[in-house]
C-alpha cells in the first residue's frame, strides 16, 4: 500500500497555519527598512553601524541553514516551528523596547535565527502532508504568503510607525507572533494521522551522513546552483542597494523609488502557484523553467555592469530588476521541488537548508561586496556598474553550474 501522503482540507489547515508563521518571518526580516531612519535617530547610530543590523541578521540566517535542518530532521517540524517563532518573538521584544544599540543587536540576531528554522518547516509540512505531485503547488503558495509579508514590511509598517511610534508598532508585532506560536502549537503537526511510521523521522542520519546523502543526489545539487542564481539578485536588491539603485543610479525620485521597489516586488506573485501546479503536472518542465530564468538574469546583469555609456540606462535597469523579482518569486516553486529529487520525505530538512543557504550565501557576499566597491567609488549614476559587478559574475557563475549539472544529467539519463 502506498504511504504517499493524500492531502486534503487538514493538510492546507496545517500547512495554512504554518506559512502564517512565514508571513510573519518575512515581516520582520524586512521590517528595519521602513524603519531606518528613526532607528537610526533612535539609538544614535551612524549609516554604517545601521546597516548591520539587516546584515547581522541575514549572516545568522545562512549561517543556521545546515543546523536548521539538521534540527526539523531531528525534532520535526511543529517543535522546531514553535522554536523558530519563540525566538523572533523574544527578539522582537528586545527590538522594540531597546534602549541601546546593543540590545538591539542582540535582539535582530535572535529574529534571524529564529527566521532561519521558519521556511525549512513550512516547505517539510508539504513534503509529509501533500502528495508529491503538489509539492511544487504548495512551494508557489509558500512564495506568494513570503512575498505578501515582504510587501506588508513596507507601507502598513510605516503607517503603524508613524501612527503609533515605535514602542507600540513593534510591539504589536511582537504580540501577533507570539499568538503565531500558541496557534502553530496547537493545530501543527508533523505528520498526518495514522501515516506510516510514528517517528518524525525515518532512519535519522549522523551529520556528515546527512550532508553527504543530500549532496550525492543530483536534484539537491541543481537546486543550490538555481537558488543561487535566481533567488540571489532581487534579494540583494530588496535587503539594501534596490531603492539606492532607483534613486542614486536611475535618477527616480524618493516616492517614486519606494512605490517603483513595492510594485516591482509585488507584480509576479501571482506567477509562483501557476508555475507550482504546472510542475506538479509534468516536473519536465521544470528544466526549461530553470534553464530560462538563470540565462535571462545572466545575460540582464552582464549588459548592466557592461553597458558603455558608463551608466545604466532606466529601461534596462528597470528591465532587469523586474526580471530579478520575477526569478525571486519563482526560486522556490523550482529550486525546493528540484531539491526533492533522490532524498526521502522525512529528510529533506538538510537537503532544503542546502538549497536555501546557497541563493542566500550569494545575496550576502554580493551585497557586501557592493557596499565595498560603492565606499570607495565617488557618489554618482556610474558607480553601480562596478558595484553590481560581483553579482554578474556570481549569478552568471552559478548559471552556468546549472547548465552543466543539467546536461551531465541528461548524458547519465
Amino acid at each position: 500500500m502506498s504511504t504517499e501522503p493524500t492531502g486534503g482540507a487538514r493538510a492546507w489547515i496545517v500547512w495554512g497555519v504554518a506559512v502564517g508563521g512565514y508571513f510573519l518571518a518575512m515581516l520582520h526580516r524586512n521590517g528595519l527598512g521602513v524603519a531606518a531612519l528613526e532607528a537610526q535617530a533612535r539609538f544614535d547610530a551612524g549609516p554604517a553601524l545601521l546597516s548591520m543590523l539587516p546584515m547581522l541578521q541575514l549572516l545568522v540566517y545562512v549561517l543556521f541553514q545546515i543546523p536548521a535542518g539538521l534540527l526539523a530532521d531531528r525534532m520535526g517540524p511543529r517543535y522546531t516551528l514553535v522554536l523558530g517563532i519563540g525566538a523572533m518573538v523574544i527578539g522582537s521584544g528586545c527590538f522594540a523596547l531597546a534602549p541601546n544599540i546593543e540590545l538591539a543587536v542582540a535582539g535582530r540576531f535572535l529574529i534571524g535565527l529564529g527566521d532561519a528554522l521558519v521556511f525549512l518547516n513550512v516547505i517539510r509540512l508539504a513534503a509529509l502532508w501533500f502528495p508529491r505531485a503538489r509539492y511544487a503547488l504548495v512551494s508557489g503558495l509558500t512564495a506568494v504568503v513570503g512575498g505578501t509579508g515582504q510587501v506588508a514590511s513596507a507601507a502598513p509598517l510605516a503607517w503603524a510607525l508613524d501612527g503609533f511610534g515605535w514602542v507600540v508598532a513593534f510591539m504589536s508585532v511582537t504580540v501577533l507572533t507570539a499568538a503565531m506560536a500558541l496557534l502553530v502549537l496547537l493545530v501543527v503537526r508533523d505528520r498526518p494521522e495514522g501515516a506510516a511510521g510514528r517517528s518524525t523521522v525515518a532512519d535519522p542520519l549522523p551529520v556528515w551522513a546527512a550532508l553527504k546523502e543530500a549532496l550525492a543526489a543530483r536534484g539537491p545539487r541543481i537546486g543550490m546552483a538555481h537558488h543561487a542564481a535566481i533567488m540571489a539578485p532581487f534579494t540583494m536588491l530588496m535587503v539594501l542597494w534596490g531603492y539606492p539603485f532607483l534613486v542614486d543610479g536611475l535618477g527616480l525620485d524618493a516616492g517614486t523609488a519606494a512605490g517603483t521597489l513595492t510594485a516591482v516586488a509585488a507584480a509576479p506573485l501571482w506567477m509562483a502557484p501557476l508555475a507550482g501546479a504546472a510542475i506538479g503536472r509534468s516536473t519536465k518542465i521544470r528544466t526549461g523553467m530553470a534553464l530560462t530564468l538563470g540565462g535571462t538574469l545572466s545575460l540582464g546583469w552582464l549588459l548592466m555592469v557592461l553597458w558603455p555609456t558608463g551608466e545604466v540606462p532606466t529601461w534596462l535597469g528597470l528591465a532587469v530588476m523586474g526580471a530579478s523579482a520575477v526569478g525571486q518569486t519563482l526560486a522556490p516553486t523550482i529550486s525546493f521541488d528540484f531539491a526533492r529529487d533522490g532524498i526521502p520525505a522525512g529528510r529533506t530538512g538538510v537537503a532544503s537548508g542546502l538549497v536555501n543557504m546557497s541563493g542566500f550565501t550569494t545575496a550576502v557576499l554580493c551585497t557586501v561586496a557592493a557596499g565595498a566597491v560603492l565606499e570607495g567609488l565617488p557618489d554618482g549614476p556610474g558607480a553601480f556598474q562596478p558595484a553590481f559587478a560581483p553579482m554578474a559574475v556570481a549569478t552568471t557563475a552559478a548559471t552556468s553550474v546549472l547548465f552543466l549539472l543539467i546536461l551531465r544529467g541528461r548524458k547519465d539519463a
